[in-house]
């Protein structure tokens, strides 16, 4: 996945595009992030003992990773990669596509 936590990225599909937030989490293996402020759900909690509160938990769930472009001041990018050399050293970079300046 070239999306990492904390990552400032847009929605581009689904019922939340164009909509901006920060990556809190993701899930490799799913191929899903976790937006900040981005397909929010909400759960009706009942009880667990007498005498308490039921509640409504609003929270966020995961969407996956292809719905969501990283963003370079405001517009939508994709990322890529270049290798980077320093004396004997090599590094992997990620990079924006259209302007080519490291991320």
């Amino acid at each position: 996945m070239k999306i990492k936590k904390g990552d400032n990225v847009i929605v581009i599909a689904g019922k939340d595009k164009g909509k901006t937030g920060t990556i809190e989490q993701t899930f490799p293996k799913a191929e899903q992030v976790l937006v900040e402020g981005v397909n929010v759900k909400t759960r009706h909690q009942k009880n667990k003992r007498t005498r308490s509160v039921g509640q409504i938990i609003v929270k966020s769930a995961p969407i996956h990773v292809s719905n969501v472009a990283l963003m370079e001041g405001k517009k939508a990018v994709r990322v890529g990669y270049a290798i980077e050399t320093q004396g004997d050293t090599k590094t992997k970079v990620r990079v924006a596509r259209p302007s080519g300046k490291k991320i």
